[in-house]
């Protein structure tokens, strides 16, 4: 069986979740293909969705939740997420109800494991778990097993794939991106080690702000005082200073209506 390094696990990661390319895709589309956001702060997708769409219009997702076509909700893990509405209506029930080992046919699990790994994949049946807190969907993964390509990741565990998914070449370079707090590019795994390292795992949970430099978590960032702060886990070459700033200009400008947009990095503590 083919084994997946951890750097073809995140670009992989940053395919499927529109990090490795900013997708032109509506922005309905692409609520739905990321499974939803998460939305405990309700401006927190906002800044997720900016990262992953050219020219991300604000005011189309307010409109969408205005006209109820996005929904924010109680569903994966009972916590809140931004998701399209035709999802919320057809895994509500599935979430509500959650036999560990439903009787028969699950058409409802199914279509969720599809679109798990569409999103996410490959991944294994306890990263799908860590994402939907659901415990029913084993025989789920079973009914479809055949429809699926398996892998092992460095650590020895079976990770399940869509056949046709993106996995593309781990050289492939990695933009520098901003994340919203508990962004499900991370929180979307039991093994988290694709994106972030162990040693910062408990940021995730934390609801940190983070920064991607070449795909894993390298920063964390914050406004304060009309500036995007950001501050190193490690240390930056020139260039990622450079690319950093850059990108942060950028989230400050999509942030503010005033002019003077400041990016301040910290220094990494001695």
């Amino acid at each position: 069986m083919t084994v997946l390094d951890t750097r073809t696990l995140n670009r992989a990661t940053l395919a499927r979740q529109l990090l490795l390319d900013r997708a032109d895709m509506p922005v309905l589309d692409a609520v739905a293909h990321l499974c939803g956001l998460q939305a405990q702060e309700p401006q927190e997708p906002f800044v997720g969705l900016w990262s992953r769409l050219r020219a991300f219009d604000p005011a189309v997702l307010s409109a969408l939740l205005t006209g109820r076509s996005v929904v924010r909700t109680h569903l994966m893990r009972r916590t809140v997420h931004l998701l399209a509405a035709d999802d919320v209506l057809a895994w509500r029930a599935r979430h509500d109800i959650d036999p560990p080992a439903p009787e028969g046919s699950d058409p409802v699990g199914e279509a969720l494991v599809r679109r798990y790994l569409a999103a996410f994949g490959p991944a294994a049946t306890a990263d799908l778990r860590a994402w939907c807190g659901l415990a029913g969907l084993p025989a789920a993964v079973a009914a479809i097993r055949e429809e699926l390509v398996t892998f092992r990741d460095e650590r020895g565990r079976e990770l399940l794939d869509l056949p046709d998914a993106p996995r593309p070449d781990p050289d492939t370079p990695a933009p520098v991106r901003f994340l919203p707090a508990f962004d499900n590019a991370i929180l979307g795994y039991h093994d988290r080690s694709r994106i972030i390292d162990d040693a910062h795992r408990g940021l995730s949970v934390a609801g940190a702000r983070v920064v991607l430099v070449d795909g894993r978590v390298a920063a964390t960032w914050n406004v304060k005082a009309g500036a995007v702060t950001v501050t190193p886990l490690r240390r930056f070459s020139r260039a990622d200073r450079t690319t950093v700033a850059e990108q942060g200009r950028a989230l400050a400008a999509f942030l503010s209506d005033s002019d003077g947009h400041r990016v301040e990095i910290a220094a990494l503590p001695s």
